[in-house]
């Protein structure tokens, strides 16, 4: 297959190509980087970038028909197409502050201790799990696994069935688990300074459903070990997929795991 002489010419001008093949790549990136490296991006920051690529290959378009006897792409307009997308790429995509922002309230000298968490942190999940005192086969998981009480998976028969204290025990137990990951992951000043019942009961939350690897790696843990006690707690937001898809019942756990780590938050 022989390429056209003027190859290079056309690229240069095919802007609607260009703006196709970069917002394309803008809605696959962030899913890409997560399965690839285990980072999560901000979604928003990404749509931002996709609709501008879409603006920049729709105005080039433009370009291409009002002034197809042009040299090259930087007409006035392709060059305001051009800064808006690179205005769009920083956007969202700044390094992490560092320190305490003014208007953050931190905590004196010690994590919350068992009691405190424990209020918050069990009420929370049994809320968003739900209890089945009697196992039942969670065919959603892959694969299929017995389940019981408020999501407990580990040693659980077809015929088991606990009583709503009893399950209420068990899923604090459970919690002590994934809380103790999760601090895994916390360095020295934001365990001791930084974590108010409610921002650790959501926190253990948000692990519990997760996973303590995914909550531990999270921009949000890193946003928190570095003091952007907001930015922290809008990350957790972005977690609301299951199988690709963005789920209602996420949507509204997130956003109650937020409501709650913002407390403390001036």
């Amino acid at each position: 297959m022989k390429l056209v002489d003027d190859w290079r010419f056309l690229l240069t001008r095919s802007h609607s190509m260009w703006g196709f093949y970069l917002t394309g790549l803008f809605l696959i990136l962030p899913d890409l980087i997560y399965v690839v490296a285990g980072i999560d991006t901000n979604p928003r920051a990404w749509w931002l970038l996709a609709a501008a690529a879409w603006v920049y290959g729709m105005a080039g378009r433009l370009i291409d028909q009002q002034d197809e006897g042009g040299t090259g792409p930087l007409t006035p307009l392709g060059a305001i197409a051009l800064a808006a997308l690179v205005m769009f790429l920083t956007m969202g995509m700044g390094k992490i502050p560092e320190g305490e922002p003014e208007g953050i309230a931190v905590t004196d000298g010690a994590p919350p201790t068992v009691e405190e968490w424990a209020a918050v942190a069990v009420p929370l999940v049994a809320k968003w799990e739900g209890l089945r005192t009697h196992a039942y086969l969670d065919t959603i998981a892959e694969p299929d696994v017995w389940t019981v009480c408020y999501g407990e998976t580990r040693n659980v028969g077809p015929n088991d069935s606990y009583t709503p204290e009893q399950c209420a025990a068990m899923l604090e137990r459970r919690l002590l688990e994934y809380r103790a990951g999760w601090h895994d992951y916390l360095t020295p000043v934001t365990l001791n300074h930084r974590l108010t019942p409610e921002r650790d009961g959501a926190f253990t939350s948000f692990a519990y459903n997760v996973g303590i690897a995914g909550a531990g790696g999270s921009t949000a843990t890193r946003r928190l070990n570095a003091g952007d006690l907001r930015g922290s707690c809008e990350a957790m937001t972005w977690w609301n997929k299951a199988g690709q898809r963005v789920i209602r019942g996420l949507v509204n756990r997130r956003a109650d795991e937020k409501r709650l780590c913002m407390v403390g938050v001036r």
